[in-house]
Formats: C-alpha cells, structure tokens, sequence
C-alpha cells in the first residue's frame, strides 16, 4: 500500500510536505480502518490550565491527577438539580467511590455528609472530622464493635439483614439508649437487576416483617428507608419506579406501625460521562445529565408526598448517595509509552508505564485516551498495554492512534471513580496523587510508594530474617552460590 503523501527526495529537501515514516497497514475486514472511522485527533498539554509537562518532569509518571475546580462545580450542580426540584435535599459522599482524605474533605466543605460501608471508612469519616451523626453507615459486614461505636456516636444505621438488627437490639439494650434506624429494602424495577443480596425485599414482605420488628422493639424506631438499584444505571426512568415503590412502601409502614419516616434515601448508581465496554454509542449520546436523574426522581416524590403537608407531616428529606457522577470527571491518569510492538495478526500494540494495577476500572470502560502533544502519521488500530507480567493488563483493547515514539504521554480519563480504591500493589508501585487547586497551585494527596511503605506491616520471623544463607544445599547435591550482596538483611 503506497503511502498518501510526497515521499519523494525533492519534497523532503524543498520542505513541501513533512516526511513522515511510511507505514503498511492491512486492512481487516469489519474492523476499524481509514475508510471507516475518522480519526479523532485531539490532543492536550495541560490539566486546569497546569502544563502536563510541568507535572511530569516534577511528580514522575504514572500519575493521577484531580481537578478541585471540577469537584466543586460537579457537587454544586447536582444540588441545584435537585434543590430546584424538591423541598428538602441532602448529599452524602459514597465514600467507597474515592476515600482520598483531600477528595473527602472538598465535598464536605460542600455540604455532603459521609455515606461509608465499613468499619475502615467509617474510621476513615470519623478521622476526618465528620461527626456520627452526619455519618449514614450502610453495608452488609458491619462488626459488632463498629455497630456500638455508631449507636454511642448517633450514626444513621442503614440495617441490611435480621442479624444485623438483632445484634442492634442487644447493643441498645445494653447502652440503654435509643436508636433511630433505617431499612435498607430490594426491590425489581423492571429497569436493573435486582441487588437483592442487599437489605430486606419488598415483593416478598420481608421488609415489613422487619418493619414490624423494629416497631415493637423498646430501644429502636424506624425512621428511614433505603434503596440502592444498581451502578452505572444508564435509564433515569428506573429511578422514577424506584421512587414510586419506595413512597408506597412508606405509606404502608407508617399505616401498619405507626412509624413516622424521616428521610428516603435513594442511593447513588449515576452514570459518569464514561463509555462502558459493550456500548458502542458516545457517552454523550447515552449517559443522562444530572437534571434528567433529578426530574425523574422528584417528579415522582412530589406527586406521591403532596398530601402529608396537608396531614401536618413534612415531607421526607431526600438523601443521595452520589459518588461516580461527582469525582470521575474530575480524575486523569498521565502514563508514558515506554515501547511499540507488533501483533501478530498486524495490529501495532503500545506498552504504557500504567496497568490495571492502577487503573482497575479498564476492565469494564473504553477510557477516553488522548495525547499530550499533537500527533503525526497515519492512525491505525492500536492496542495499549501496561506494563504488568499478566496477560490481562489491556488499558484499551482497541483505539485508532497515529504512531508514539517512546517517551510520548497518553492522558486516560474520566478515571476519578473506583480506581484508588480498587487499585493494588501488585508488581508496580502506585504513583503520586494530585490535586489541582483553583489557583493554579498543586499539592501531592497521597505519596507514590516505595519499598518501605509497601513492606512497612510485614514481620519476619528471626530465623528467616537472613533470606539466603551462601552455599545451602538443595536436591541432587547441588550447590547455591550466592553474593553477599544478594543476603542483605
């Protein structure tokens, strides 16, 4: 295949056109080629107006990076999409999205709440400052000693099974205190596959069995309920029948118990501007705004609770547990190519100094990936790999690129959700953490590690502390030798 442009050595010394390496590319029957898709060739050198190349040469690559400004603007528009909807709004911070302290504490000073699923993050809210009871402590592995503290600190206890509450009723009991607590319920939409592993279901009336045991207990008070319909929920139309279940559900309770709800808390689960694998149309084409979700759900709250001003009753504080929709956008990895392959069945293949040790949710998105710099060449489909011993390390398993020299950066995003927390220390290193400021100025959130830090809570055992004793002897009479170098305690 001759390439498209003047290779000839007139054009190359008259300055023309711009040599540029010619490439042979076969083209693979219903796949992606230069007469299919166009080639996207956007590029950017900066992150909130810091240059990407200033970040680089002083923090090293790997390297995620976040956008306080993007944070900000992100937790204050899904509050006005909701406020403008509905009386009585609250947000709280799904902890379990991005536990980074910096991250935390910016949509705290925002107003949210702590929502947390375990005894870490709970440790983690409190560590931070949030008070118990500005805290909603949901999750099915609650232990007995997180269940007291949260009861003595006034958590918002979000039960999820009837061992749970068992174990509350003695815990009360034993304090002598009163306990306000919420039901966690699950529930088919229609919409999502029911998470029915969480909470009481519905359908099936284990939700009111439990609410009539709540309502004869001496110490507990039901006073809220909880939904949780999935993730990445991409149909805004689930959320109304979520709603509308929910509001039954409580008219129901509150006639059968004499139980007075607070609060409807309706979880979290809002698309990212990502584009999950197996979805072939732009994230822009499928993933619903914020305003969407919030007509949605408020549409169908203030249709069904109109009537209880009118009975002297307020009506029930809405509590969301957004994560993804808040942080994801705000997050970019920076990662530099350190080689070029090619596959066996002809497509070119990058080697990225970023797995999926780092960036775990690769496995199930098609992350936006550009340059750092203008590129030149021929796009072609390209497979970007990380540098992992592990065949699964794919960061993207299919992307039209032009040709990356060694040493180019590839900037990976929306990737503020679910990655340093899933991440692992596994083989590599994880890199520094950012936070780009509103002024221009940056500071690190959490330190790249080292060999100390991943080694800091091993012990070794006295007699192993010398790792490789010189000349022990092994099967078959054979002899080690080994370096005092190499038997460093």
């Amino acid at each position: 295949m001759a390439p498209d442009y003047d290779n000839s050595s007139e054009a190359r010394t008259t300055g023309s056109k711009p040599w540029i390496k010619p490439t042979i590319v076969p083209l693979r029957s219903g796949s992606l080629n230069k007469f299919g898709k166009a080639h996207d060739s956007s590029w950017t050198d900066a992150i909130d107006n810091v240059p990407v190349k200033d970040l680089l040469d002083q923090y090293d690559s790997p390297l995620f990076v976040f956008s306080e400004q993007r944070l900000r603007r992100n937790s204050q528009r899904l509050k006005q999409a909701f406020c403008a909807r509905y009386p009585d709004v609250l947000l709280a911070w799904s902890y379990k999205t991005n536990y980074l302290g910096a991250l935390c504490n910016v949509f705290h000073q925002e107003g949210a709440w702590a929502e947390v699923v375990s005894d870490f993050e709970y440790e983690k809210a409190r560590g931070l400052g949030v008070p118990g009871e500005r805290i909603f402590f949901n999750g099915p592995g609650k232990k007995p000693e997180a269940l007291r503290r949260a009861v003595a600190e006034g958590a918002r206890i979000h039960i999820d099974h009837l061992d749970e509450l068992y174990a509350l009723e003695k815990i009360t009991k034993d304090l002598e205190r009163s306990l306000d607590v919420t039901l966690r319920l699950n529930f088919d939409t229609g919409y999502t596959e029911p998470w029915s592993r969480f909470g009481f279901n519905v359908e099936s009336g284990q939700a009111m069995d439990a609410a009539w045991r709540i309502a004869s207990s001496e110490h507990m008070s039901l006073t809220g309920l909880h939904s949780h319909i999935g993730t990445f929920v991409l149909e805004p139309k689930a959320y109304a029948v979520q709603a509308r279940i929910m509001c039954n559900f409580l008219d129901e309770v509150e006639s059968r118990t004499d139980c007075n709800i607070d609060y409807l808390d309706l979880g979290g689960g809002f698309a990212s501007m990502n584009s999950l694998q197996g979805i072939y149309l732009p994230a822009d084409q499928v993933v619903p705004s914020v305003e969407q979700y919030a007509e949605a759900i408020c549409d169908v709250l203030l249709e069904l609770t109109h009537d209880r001003e009118a009975r002297g009753m307020k009506r029930p504080t809405l509590v969301l547990e957004t994560g993804r929709a808040l942080v994801d956008d705000a997050g970019y990895l920076l990662t530099k190519v350190i080689a070029n392959k090619r596959l066996p069945d002809g497509r070119r293949a990058v080697i990225v100094d970023a797995g999926v040790g780092q960036l775990f949710t690769a496995f199930w998105y098609n992350h936006n990936v550009v340059s750092t710099r203008l590129l030149s060449g021929r796009p072609e489909e390209t497979v970007i790999y990380g540098p992992l011993c592990m065949n699964i390390d794919v960061m993207r398993a299919s992307i039209m690129l032009p040709p990356l020299n060694v040493g180019d950066t590839l900037l990976f995003t929306p990737v503020g959700a679910y990655n340093t927390t899933q991440w692992m220390q596994f083989i590599e290193y994880r890199p520094n953490v950012l936070l780009i400021h509103g002024d221009k100025s940056v500071s690190v959130i959490r330190r790249k590690e080292n060999l100390a830090t991943v080694t800091a809570s091993e012990l070794i055992p006295e007699h192993l502390v010398r790792a490789c004793p010189q000349g022990d002897r092994i099967g078959g009479g054979d002899t080690i030798s080994v370096s005092d170098a190499a038997c460093e305690k």
